[in-house]
C-alpha cells in the first residue's frame, strides 16, 4: 500500500479542493518583513564595503599603494613592498576579506527573501548582482523593497499561515 504524496500547499496527503488558490507567499507577512529588513541592512553594508573595495583597488592598481592603519601613523598609503613590513593593520586586505564574507551573508538574505516571496529565479540572480556592481546594491535594494511592499499590500489574504 502506498502513501499519498504530500501536497506542498497544504502539507498533507490530501489535495486541495478544486478552485482553492495556491498560497502566494512562502511565509507570513511578519516573516517576509523580517527577511526584507535583514536584506535591506545587508544590501547597505555590502554596498558600502564594495565602495571601499573600489577605493582599495584604485589605491593598489592606480597608485601601487596599500592602505595601512597604524604602524607609526593613523592612516598611511604605503608602497606594496613597504606595507608588508611596516606593521599596523593592512586595511586593503581587511576590506577585501570583510566584503567577501558580507557578500556571502548578503546572498543568504537574498535567498531567504526570494524564497519567501516566491519570485522567479531571474530576480534572485539580479538581486545577487547588486553586491558585485558598485552602487547597484542601493538601487536594487530600493526596487526590491518597493516591489515586496507592493506584493504584500496586493495580497493581504496571504497573511495567516497557521
Amino acid at each position: 500500500m502506498t502513501e499519498p504524496a504530500l501536497d506542498p500547499t497544504t502539507g498533507s496527503g490530501r489535495r486541495p479542493a478544486t478552485g482553492t488558490p495556491r498560497r502566494r507567499f512562502g511565509g507570513t507577512h511578519a516573516q517576509i518583513r523580517s527577511a526584507l529588513t535583514f536584506y535591506k541592512v545587508l544590501a547597505y553594508a555590502t554596498g558600502v564595503m564594495l565602495l571601499l573595495v573600489v577605493v582599495e583597488m584604485v589605491a593598489k592598481y592606480g597608485f601601487g599603494t596599500e592602505i595601512v592603519a597604524g604602524g607609526g601613523a593613523p592612516l598611511q598609503f604605503l608602497p606594496e613592498a613597504v606595507a608588508a613590513t611596516a606593521g599596523g593593520l593592512n586595511l586593503s586586505t581587511t576590506v577585501l576579506i570583510v566584503h567577501g564574507w558580507l557578500y556571502v551573508v548578503y546572498l543568504i538574505a537574498d535567498f531567504r527573501l526570494w524564497q519567501l516571496m516566491r519570485w522567479p529565479f531571474g530576480r534572485f540572480v539580479l538581486i545577487a548582482l547588486g553586491g558585485v556592481v558598485p552602487l547597484l546594491s542601493f538601487v536594487v535594494e530600493k526596487r526590491v523593497h518597493r516591489q515586496a511592499e507592493e506584493d504584500l499590500a496586493a495580497h493581504p489574504e496571504a497573511a495567516p499561515r497557521y
